[in-house]
């Protein structure tokens, strides 16, 4: 069942029920990509209405913040309610939820635990520093039957989700074989096969990158995962589970990294879209 918030639509779904569902995509024939929708990509996605249609054209969108059943159930009161109610944005508030969250960075690990049980293939594209590769050699120590075939920053990409110059060509490290490693030199249409692609171009860019590509790269189910490879690969510390049942993930994230600070004012204006819608 999907759900509309500020025109952008989201599956009421969680986290055991989206895996299922991705399971049962890979065993059949068909291409798909998964987006994971936050007040960060809604508030971006009334004014790129192109963005806005890549994220209602997805196969799945799982929603990846824990304010958006709030923001679903505040959205059918009145605007008397609304205003009296807001401050509840910053506080738990799961009593009111109407559907769970599914974090982005929780599921791209359940699924890698998947694809290990499975003998699924992934693939890990995006990042910067070789996260990329950082983050996969971690998921197979963690999950050690995990069958990565290539991980790599895949080059810089635009708001259009094109890669920066035609023939422009990066290194993916070859992690078939644990402790033999090597380098290739491919372009973005030459990606070896993979069941599950994760990329990580961060929003916007990730999601008309997959749109663009998935036709053409040999990858069954695409996923953007923004800062997942960050968090999987240790580089940055996620919130404590406590700090993240109470909804304050994000607070957590602004206290670790305080240059998300202009970032963070998308909250702002999403509580401030709600409240005028």
């Amino acid at each position: 069942m999907k759900v509309c918030i500020l025109g952008v639509k989201i599956d009421k779904i969680n986290q055991a029920e989206a895996a299922e569902l991705i399971e049962k995509w890979i065993w059949h024939p068909g291409k798909h990509y998964i987006v994971t929708p936050n007040p960060e990509m809604i508030v971006a996605a009334q004014k790129d209405l192109e963005f806005r249609r890549v994220l209602n054209n997805a196969d799945l969108a799982i929603p990846d913040s824990s304010s958006l059943g709030f923001s679903y159930w505040l959205l059918k009161r009145n605007i008397f309610l609304r205003f009296l109610l807001w401050p509840l944005f910053f506080l738990p508030v799961k009593q009111l939820m109407h559907f769970d969250k599914v974090a982005g960075t929780d599921l791209m690990e359940a699924l890698c635990k998947l694809a290990a049980e499975k003998g699924f293939t992934t693939g890990f594209l995006g990042g910067e520093n070789g996260v990329a590769k950082k983050c996969a050699e971690c998921l197979m120590e963690k999950y050690p039957n995990l069958k990565v075939v290539f991980a790599g920053s895949g080059g810089e990409v635009d708001n259009n989700g094109q890669i920066r110059g035609e023939d422009l060509r990066f290194t993916i490290y070859d992690l078939k074989k644990e402790k033999n490693h090597k380098s290739l030199f491919v372009n973005h249409k030459s990606l070896p096969p993979a069941d599950l692609l994760f990329v990580a171009f961060g929003h916007i860019k990730q999601e008309k990158w997959m749109v663009n590509n998935l036709q053409k790269t040999p990858a069954h189910v695409m996923m953007g995962v923004g800062g997942a490879f960050d968090y999987l690969s240790g580089n940055v510390p996620r919130a404590p589970k406590w700090v993240q049942g109470l909804g304050f993930e994000w607070l957590y994230r602004l206290i670790v990294q305080p240059w998300r600070f202009k970032r963070q004012l998308s909250l702002v204006k999403f509580v401030w879209l709600i409240l005028f819608s």
